[in-house]
């Protein structure tokens, strides 16, 4: 391991980089980039014979590792099970934020509907959140209809119409490939606004003890998988994960990362392959019907930590082992797995919502 920086020993000269703090291994047989912490690669560096790493600590320094068969340390047990977060709701309640970025972005593209500005409700966005995931799925499903899975509720508010962006020139898109486009246009955008409105989010209560308690525990792997774009949730992660634990986790996924969006069960099948373990032994912490659905589909276990927005849907009806606001009760790693790293076959036991 070694240091460079601007009057290093090694004589090199390195500018500073920035703060982020990264091992991003592009792997022969993925379908998508992982963000990948130091104990994943130790367990999976079996078949590596040399592998030269770049790490961009928050000082501004380059630290360059070299991993070799001679150097490597012994490999780490595999893990037996994995906790799975998602990020927004989650993490941290950032589904206002998302709202209010949307808004910003329409009202920056001078949106109309039949001489109506577009602005999401927080009530309809609600219904959004609840029904499609993604954001460029949001609004394609908002100004089509199209998009939502088969026996989805409606909603009045669904314009199913394509908007005029009256400060973009004014036209309506002619087919749905305009329309993705101008959708392309305001996700970037919305994307922006929402970087700097997330700085000032702070973690839900008791998420960040949960998951540290996962983290040190022996066998359990850690990870996010997320819907959002890696833009917005790479200032989710390291405003309020921060760096130090994100270096610890085993596998990080966002939306961008996949092919296809919660509710498909893609990010969850991806993040139990790479982590080498059954569905089975997978528990995932999400908000809202849509995670959910993504994580029964990808048959594993589930629980629910609701927001105000999202309380009154059924979740247990839809298959949810758990639920309840939040963590803050002190909730710890031994409410979901066993000593041994098993998943209980009860979750949450005495803490969460009863079953109606």
């Amino acid at each position: 391991l070694k240091r460079h920086g601007r009057e290093g020993g090694s004589g090199l000269t390195l500018a500073p980089v920035g703060y982020m703090l990264r091992l991003l291994l592009a792997l022969a047989t993925a379908d998508a980039l992982l963000l990948l912490a130091p104990r994943v690669l130790a367990s999976r560096r079996a078949g590596l014979a040399s592998m030269t790493l770049e790490i961009s600590p928050p000082d501004g320094f380059v630290w360059g590792v070299n991993l070799d068969e001679g150097s490597l340390p012994p490999p780490s047990p595999p893990p037996s099970a994995a906790l799975l977060f998602d990020c927004d709701g989650v993490l941290v309640e950032t589904e206002e934020l998302h709202r209010v970025a949307y808004n910003m972005a329409f009202e920056e593209f001078g949106l109309q509907i039949a001489g109506a500005p577009v602005v999401w409700s927080k009530e309809y966005y609600s219904f959004l959140a609840n029904t499609v995931g993604g954001g460029k799925p949001k609004m394609r499903y908002h100004f089509t209809g199209l998009g939502a899975p088969e026996g989805a509720r409606t909603h009045q508010d669904t314009a199913k119409v394509w908007p005029a962006p009256t400060a973009r020139g004014g036209a309506v898109p002619a087919d749905e490939a305009a329309g993705m486009a101008l959708v392309d246009e305001l996700q970037d955008f919305k994307t922006e606004c929402y970087k700097q409105l997330v700085t000032k989010a702070g973690p839900r209560p008791g998420v960040l003890a949960l998951m540290d308690s996962a983290i040190a525990a022996p066998g359990i792997a850690v990870g996010i998988c997320s819907a959002s774009t890696r833009g917005g949730f790479e200032k989710v992660v390291d405003a309020v994960v921060g760096q130090e634990r994100l270096a610890r986790l085993d596998v990080v996924i966002a939306g961008d990362d996949v092919s296809h969006k919660k509710p498909h069960p893609e990010i969850y099948d991806v993040a139990a392959q790479r982590l080498g373990l059954s569905s089975a032994d997978c528990v995932v912490v999400e908000d809202s019907i849509v995670g959910l659905r993504a994580a029964k589909a990808a048959n594993m276990r589930c629980v629910i930590t609701y927001t105000p927005e999202t309380q009154a849907e059924d979740f247990y009806a839809e298959g949810a082992d758990a639920k309840l606001l939040d963590f803050s009760s002190g909730v710890e790693v031994g409410a979901l797995f066993s000593p041994e790293g098993a998943v209980l076959p009860e979750l949450l036991p005495g803490v969460r919502d009863p079953r109606p």
